[in-house]
C-alpha cells in the first residue's frame, strides 16, 4: 500500500507517494502562505488519495491547532496522521538510499530556507528528550552577539539561504562591486541562488561569500561530528545543489576542527537525494514505524 510523505516549510511543502517497494510514484510541490493551503496543492499533484494507507507529515515543531489544520486538509482525523521530526526523515532517508547508506551513526545537516539536523544513533533516528536534539541552526560559530543571531541562530543567519543572501549584500553596501545586485534588480531582491550562480560565473564577491559558507558549514559539521562521532555527516538540502563549489571547502574545514581519531574515519558527503528527501523520509518513516 502506498505512504504519503508531506514536508512542511514556512514557504513550501513538498509530498510524495511512496509504493509499498519504496519507489517515489509521484511528488509536487505547492508553494502557498497557508501550510494547509500549500499541502492541498501538493497532494492534488502528486496524485494522492485517500486511499494512501498512511501519511506521515515532517516539519518543525507545530502547535496543535497547527497539526489539525493540516490534518484536515489531508482529510484525515489527526489520529491517522503521524508527525515526524524533519530532521528524523532527513538522516532516515539518508541512512535509506543516500549517502549514509549503511550506516549505524550518521548526521544529516540541512541547509536551504532553515537550518536543521537529523542524528542516527546505532541505526534509528534520535531527537532528544524534547525533539529538539537536532537545532542546529542555533550552532554558535563565534562570540558575536549579533541581532540577527539571537532571532534565527547563530549557524542560520550564516549559512541559510536568507543569511546568505544577507552578508553579500552588506558587501555591496559596504562598497564591493558584484553582478549579483544588476541581475536581482535591488538588494532585498537578492537570493542565495543569485549569489551561488555567480559565483559559478567567477564572480569575486560571490565567490568570497560561497568560500566563507563552506567555512561555516565545515565548522558545523565538525562540531556535530566531534559530539555525536559519526561515520558519516551528510550536507543535504538545496545547498547541496552547489556541491561543485561546496564540498571541497566543507571537508577541508571539518577535516581541520576534528578531534584526533575522527579525521581518518568521518567521512563528509553531499546529499544526492533532492528536494523531496525530506518527505520521502517522512513517508519512510511512516511505512517502516520502529
Amino acid at each position: 500500500m502506498d505512504t504519503l510523505g508531506l514536508h512542511v516549510t514556512p514557504r513550501v511543502t513538498r509530498a510524495v507517494l511512496l509504493s509499498a517497494k519504496g519507489d517515489v510514484r509521484h511528488s509536487a510541490a505547492g508553494e502557498h502562505a497557508d501550510p494547509a493551503a500549500a499541502v492541498r496543492a501538493a497532494i492534488r499533484d502528486s496524485g494522492a488519495t485517500r486511499k494512501s494507507a498512511r501519511a506521515a507529515v515532517a516539519m518543525a515543531r507545530a502547535e496543535p491547532a497547527g497539526r489539525a489544520a493540516i490534518a484536515k486538509a489531508l482529510g484525515r482525523p489527526l489520529a491517522e496522521v503521524q508527525f515526524v521530526d524533519e530532521g528524523a526523515a532527513a538522516v532516515a532517508v539518508e541512512a535509506w538510499n543516500g549517502a549514509a547508506r549503511g550506516a549505524r551513526h550518521a548526521v544529516c545537516l540541512w541547509i536551504g530556507d532553515t537550518v536543521f539536523a537529523g542524528i542516527l544513533l546505532d541505526g534509528k533516528p534520535w531527537t532528544g528528550a524534547r525533539g529538539l536534539a537536532g537545532s542546529a541552526a542555533w550552532l554558535t560559530l563565534n562570540p558575536v552577539d549579533r541581532q540577527d543571531y539571537r532571532k534565527y541562530g547563530g549557524l542560520a543567519a550564516e549559512v541559510s539561504d536568507r543569511g546568505i543572501a544577507s552578508r553579500i549584500a552588506w558587501r555591496i553596501q559596504a562598497g564591493d562591486s558584484s553582478d549579483v545586485l544588476e541581475r536581482a534588480g535591488q538588494l532585498e531582491a537578492i537570493t542565495a541562488t543569485h549569489v551561488y550562480e555567480a559565483a559559478r560565473r567567477g564572480d569575486g564577491v560571490a565567490l568570497s561569500v560561497v568560500r566563507d559558507t563552506g567555512r561555516y558549514i565545515g565548522m558545523a559539521a565538525a562540531n556535530l561530528a566531534n559530539v555525536i562521532d559519526p561515520e558519516v555527516v551528510v550536507i543535504a538540502g538545496p545547498v547541496a545543489a552547489y556541491a561543485d563549489l561546496l564540498l571541497e571547502p566543507v571537508r577541508q574545514e571539518c577535516i581541520r576542527r576534528l578531534a584526533p581519531g575522527l579525521a581518518d574515519t568521518v567521512r563528509c558527503e553531499m546529499s544526492s537525494l533532492g528536494a523531496e528527501a525530506v518527505a520521502a523520509g517522512a513517508a519512510r518513516l511512516a511505512a517502516s514505524p520502529s
